[in-house]
């Protein structure tokens, strides 16, 4: 059985319809169901300087522990570029390094954590590219963890995006991305992100420059409980952009927790009960403009023959917008139908 519904949003004055004007060659805002609320050139692949420096923190996180201690060597001390000054010969940890990374930029620090995580540079680069796979970023290529300008180094707006959502999926990831400053060995490294400060809501993000590339910028926001991500690359005015982008995003698109905005009931067959309740699994969370109307797409059965146990498969809900399907997520049942007792 296929049920279409429609999801009225509420009205939002008419002066805050129209995006603001970017300055950036790509652009992209991302909200955290994947869906795209904007977007300028958000699959043209570029240089992406040391926003390169998010897969490499992922990729640490991902196979190293917080509290592991790794020895700087000089050739990390000689890498061009910004830096969190290692001492060659001090021990650091994981977690130092990686602050050094996200606040700092440190090209250094990306050195000695990919050296640490998978024995060489070369050997960590095809891990980053392997996450890359992984999670769908099919416009991405990297071929070194700090971001220095390659001609097989690229990505997209649109797949920063999504990556900058894996990494905010990780508790150690936010943590560290939203510390304004921290002390290393005596040192105080200050976050290069100044929306820290700049920008209601945002809660981490990666700066990036190189003359070729230009200033990148990944952001992410979190107001009334809705998670956005804002991509720009090559944006000479890329600080109040995302502040007006977010602005814009948030005046004019809302939250829906579809779990427990619908439930369906469901006859049961030679059951305990009649029925059974169907909802949309935890979770199912998607960003919606406002003012529009928006269809949703219920499949799940006529009826159900018991056994019927909760949080089994019922069905799906897809998100409609202008008639393609965005977003789809499970239906499950919730309670229990035992078999009937024989007469």
């Amino acid at each position: 059985m296929i049920l279409s519904l429609l999801l009225l949003t509420q009205q939002v004055p008419a002066f805050a319809a129209s995006a603001p004007t970017v300055h950036a060659d790509a652009a992209v805002v991302m909200s955290e169901d994947g869906g795209v609320l904007y977007a300028r050139n958000a699959d043209s692949r570029r240089l992406i300087a040391s926003t390169t420096k998010l897969m490499t923190a992922l990729v640490c996180l991902e196979n190293t522990s917080l509290d592991d201690v790794v020895t700087a060597q000089e050739r990390h001390c000689r890498v061009e570029g910004s830096s969190m000054y290692l001492k060659a010969g001090e021990r650091y940890t994981v977690k130092e390094l990686l602050l050094g990374l996200l606040l700092s930029s440190g090209n250094d620090a990306a050195l000695a954590l990919a050296e640490y995580t998978a024995g060489s540079e070369g050997a960590f680069v095809q891990l980053m590219n392997r996450k890359a796979q992984e999670l769908g970023l099919r416009d991405t290529h990297f071929e070194n963890p700090h971001g220095l300008d390659g001609k097989t180094h690229f990505s997209t707006a649109r797949d920063l995006a999504r990556l900058m959502l894996a990494c905010m999926e990780n508790g150690a990831f936010r943590s560290l991305t939203s510390q304004r400053s921290a002390e290393v060995k005596g040192l105080t490294l200050l976050n290069h992100n100044k929306l820290l400060t700049l920008c209601r809501g945002c809660v981490g993000g990666k700066t990036g420059y190189t003359r070729a590339a230009g200033r990148c910028l990944v952001s992410c926001c979190e107001r009334d409980g809705m998670r956005l991500v804002c991509v720009t690359l090559s944006d000479p005015d890329d600080w109040n952009d995302h502040r007006d982008l977010y602005d814009w995003a948030y005046g004019n698109f809302t939250l829906h927790d579809l779990h427990e905005e619908f439930s369906f009931d469901v006859p049961v067959i030679s059951g305990s009960r009649a029925s059974v309740r169907v909802i949309p699994a935890p979770g199912s969370r998607v960003v919606l403009p406002r003012g529009r109307e928006t269809v949703l797409q219920a499949e799940l059965p006529r009826f159900v023959f018991a056994p019927v146990y909760t949080g089994d498969a019922a069905g799906t809900i897809t998100v409609l917008r202008d008639g393609d399907a965005t977003v789809t997520f499970p239906l499950v049942y919730v309670g229990d139908a035992a078999l009937a007792e024989p007469c």
